[in-house]
This record gives structure tokens, sequence and C-alpha cells, in this order.
């Protein structure tokens, strides 16, 4: 297999972030085979705790692909950090700015290079109570249609049992399995149709997320729930941990999160069989690292 050129940066995470992940956890993946080898294609995954870019990342690269994340530009500011990332070319996310739509333009510069870019096509880490996929976000579509690229629906589990959502204390030990599973590629050849519009945005993400769901699935061995969780509906910011309030005296609380299930509008799509729903398009919709 040809490993594409890696920089200073990569070989940061290749020597530093690597032999950890390969000591502190185990690694269970399948479907490695449909990561294409080369050229530029978009991988979507599900978003399941701060510390899952770290196993995605990992699975991809040792797979002859360098991953190309999309990540908040907070993170691009810190001083030793945000020049590793930049110089290992992941792309940076100005939520709710006038550059919002610089992410979509350099996801689409990079695909186009032939390289390999993730998105969280949930935008931010799952709000599910069951941490099953929420309904997503029309950025991976956009790109797809944007440059012909294939999209591989992937899926992992096992990061939050390391970091639960929002948490800040991991749990190392004892070792964790990082359980990561990559489908065949997205079929949206029949939407291929110009000019591109929000009907093929919409059933393309629809499409992506019943694919990526799949495949989680497939790795917890039960079904999802039928409707899509939407944090929308139910009230939820975009980003930040939805369930924290302010408590009185300036103390923090985690407020009960039941009965935030809120339906979802179903979509009439004749594949896959599931009850799915995408935002419209807009240049918010490449929001996809943690929050």
């Amino acid at each position: 297999m040809r490993r594409q050129k890696r920089g200073w940066a990569l070989a940061i995470f290749a020597t530093v972030l690597r032999r950890p992940l390969l000591i502190l956890t185990k690694q269970d993946w399948s479907g490695a085979e449909n990561l294409p080898r080369e050229g530029g294609c978009v991988v979507v995954v599900n978003h399941v705790s701060q510390f899952d870019p770290f196993s995605c990342a990992h699975f991809i690269y040792d797979n002859g692909r360098l991953p190309r994340f999309l990540g908040k530009a907070a993170v691009f500011k810190l001083p030793v950090l945000g020049r590793i990332l930049a110089a290992a070319g992941q792309i940076p996310v100005y939520r709710e700015t006038e550059h919002a739509a610089e992410a979509f333009s350099a996801a689409v510069a990079a695909v186009q290079r032939g390289e390999c870019v993730v998105i969280y096509p949930e935008g931010t880490i799952s709000r599910d109570r069951d941490l099953w996929p929420m309904v997503g976000k029309t950025g991976a579509a956009r790109v797809a249609f944007s440059t012909g690229c294939p999209v591989i629906p992937c899926a992992q589990w096992g990061p939050q049992e390391i970091l639960a959502p929002y948490a800040r204390r991991p749990h190392l030990f004892p070792r964790k399995v990082m359980r990561i599973r990559a489908g065949e590629p997205v079929d949206l050849d029949d939407l291929r149709v110009e000019p591109i519009g929000i009907t093929q945005l919409v059933l393309g993400t629809a499409r992506i997320m019943a694919a990526m769901t799949s495949q989680l699935e497939q790795i917890r061995g039960e079904a999802a729930p039928e409707q899509r969780f939407d944090p929308v509906a139910a009230g939820l910011a975009d980003t930040g941990n939805p369930y924290r309030t302010e408590a009185p005296h300036g103390n923090r609380q985690r407020a009960v999160s039941d009965g935030l299930v809120a339906p979802v509008e179903p979509i009439d799509t004749p594949q896959p069989d599931r009850t799915d729903h995408a935002d419209v398009a807009s240049s918010e919709d490449l929001k996809e690292q943690p929050s």
C-alpha cells in the first residue's frame, strides 16, 4: 500500500500519539478495505466523545491515508497545538461568523487535491441519551456533490468509555476497545444532477446518516431508534454541553436529560428504510468538531 507523504506535524502524531493509543487501547477494526487507497474522499463518522478524533485518526492513518479533520477555530489559536494542527493540514471551522463558509471551501479544495477529509455530520457530540447519531447537517453531502468524491460511512464505539461526553477526567484502565467499522461508499449517483439543490442535499444527507448508523448498529449489535434525536427541536444549543445549567452562586449542575427526545419529520426516500431528516444547506453546515 502506498503511503502518502507526511510532514513533521503528522510525524508527531505517528510517534507521540499513536504509540500511547496502541498501549492504552485495544483496536477492533473492520471494513478498512472500503477506504480508498488514493484520491479524494470524504469519511463521515459519528461523534461520541471528545476523545474520538484520536481513535478515528488512528484507524485512518494505519490504513494508509492522512486524515484532514475539520476543527473549531479556537483550537487552532492555541500556541503549540494550533501550529501542529495547521501544519498537519487540519481545517479550522469559524462557527457563526462571516468566515463560516471558509471551512467548506477548504474541505472542497482538500478533496480536489486527493486528500481524505473527515467530517462529523452531526456537527457536535451526540446529544441522544444513548449516543446514537442525531439528525445530520448537509456539509458532507455538499462537499461530495461539489467534488464528485465518494463518501465512506464509518462508525465508532468505545471512545466514550475513555472520556464520556463533556467529561474532564478520562478513564484509561482497564484498557478500552476502540471499535471502528467502515462501510461501502454511499450511493449518491442518482442525486448528482446539476444544479444541486435542497432536495439533493437533504436526500443525500439522509442516505449518509442511514449508512453511518447502519455501521454503528452492526458494531453495537442492536437497532437504532426509529426517530433520530433533533437537538434543535429539543431546544438545545448547537455548541457546548447542552445539559449544564447555571445554578445559584455560580455553581454548575448537570441538568436531567430525560424527555428530550423530539419527533423528527420523516423524508420520503426509497432507500434506505429509515426515518431521516437533514438541515437545509447553509454556511453553518460544516460544524463537525467537538464542542
